[in-house]
């Protein structure tokens, strides 16, 4: 057999893609399991958004290779989005750069950034990817603690403590994720003030600003900010578009042009249908966010009940597509949540998949009918 490459061996196959084959066997052995685990929606999106894909599969330049950059009136309605609901000023046609989804911009900012050696601030607890991708270019991660004293906002004083001579990126996600944690008015400004005190591209993860927030905030309003800060956001959560795999990256033109140079070798652009409904989403009103809200607070209630059923304790001010949980403290996550599957045939996502610093909380997905969270809810009382 051939060998895999070195960094094959930093890595692991992501969680969720082993735990679902562990899922998917109990329900082929007639044991239906509720997923509680995943954020992926189960709404629908907007119907002017599945129009608008329909519609652009009969345009005659539909199944050509499309701009790395992007269609011009989507990087436009990225901008109109940025304005209207973050007060941020983009040029359309150089600081914004449509993605096949955020994820790939984590991949395609630390090639763009990253030797091997270079070090990375990653939150803990936070997104695995950030960690994996570091360790796939033969980066350092150096992680930051996040704790629920502080709300789960970076403690500078402590950042300021580590050796940063290295660090090249710094990854921040807020809303955060898992926790929900909201970002408060200077945890920006603290942030851009950091990141040029230190020479440190600062990069906001931001797809969740929308759901159950009612004031979505971006690293891009802070003065000077683009000159040290990139921002990704995402359709995905927002409107219910997951699937579609629809982003975007954020920032200065210089920035963006280093980006692209590695994504124009990466794919040949995005399907033109999919760029043809994003628009659509992007011009969607604010009773988009109170409908869906609305259904996401009926199901927040009814994990919450859940999540008390299970002797766990939350944030009622957490906001984001999940519910972030205490478990008491003699349980292990790993350890309860495997019982809670084999069980009560519910998964629940372990915090321990996001850091050291979820051990002893689990993270319940609020993208599942209420049907089933009323289920859920009998089959553990």
């Amino acid at each position: 057999m051939i060998e895999v490459a070195d960094r094959l061996n930093s890595v692991e196959e992501y969680y969720f893609s082993k735990k679902l084959r562990e899922v998917n066997l109990l329900t082929a052995n007639g044991k239906p399991v509720i997923n509680l685990g995943i954020g992926s929606p189960d709404m629908q999106p907007p119907q002017k958004v599945i129009d608008a894909l329909t519609a652009g599969l009969l345009d005659k330049n539909a199944h050509k290779y499309q701009s790395y950059q992007g269609l011009p009136e989507l990087r436009q309605a990225i901008a109109n989005f940025y304005k209207a609901n973050y007060a941020v000023n983009l040029s359309p046609n150089t600081e914004v750069l449509p993605l096949m989804g955020s994820k790939e911009g984590i991949m395609h900012i630390s090639m763009t950034y990253l030797n091997k050696g270079d070090a990375v601030l990653i939150p803990n607890p936070g997104y695995p990817t950030y960690q994996s991708v570091t360790k796939l270019l033969e980066a350092t991660p150096v992680f930051y603690e996040l704790d629920a004293s502080n709300n789960w906002l970076p403690d500078f004083k402590a950042l300021e403590q580590l050796d940063l001579t290295k660090v090249k990126l710094m990854w921040v996600n807020y809303p955060h994720m898992p926790t929900g944690a909201k970002p408060n008015k200077y945890v920006f400004e603290e942030l851009v003030a950091f990141a040029k005190r230190h020479d440190i591209l600062v990069v906001n993860d931001n797809p969740y600003s929308f759901v159950l927030n009612d004031n979505p905030t971006s690293i891009l309003s802070v003065e000077g900010s683009k000159d040290v800060c990139l921002e990704l956001n995402s359709l995905s959560k927002t409107f219910n578009m997951a699937g579609w795999r629809v982003g975007m990256v954020l920032g200065n033109n210089e920035h963006i042009n280093n980006i692209l140079k590695v994504k124009s070798n990466m794919d040949s652009g995005m399907f033109y249908g999919i760029q043809k409904g994003a628009i659509e989403a992007l011009k969607c009103s604010n009773m988009w966010f109170s409908t869906l809200n609305s259904v996401y607070k009926q199901r927040r209630d009814l994990v919450w009940k859940l999540a008390e059923a299970l002797n766990c304790t939350y944030d009622e001010n957490a906001i984001g597509l999940f519910v972030w949980a205490k478990l008491p403290a003699y349980l292990k996550a790993e350890e309860f949540i495997d019982l809670i599957l084999k069980e009560n045939h519910i998964f629940i996502t372990p915090g321990t998949i996001f850091g050291s610093k979820g051990e002893g909380y689990i993270r319940f997905s609020l993208c599942a009918q209420t049907e089933d969270l009323e289920e859920a809810i009998a089959r553990v009382r």
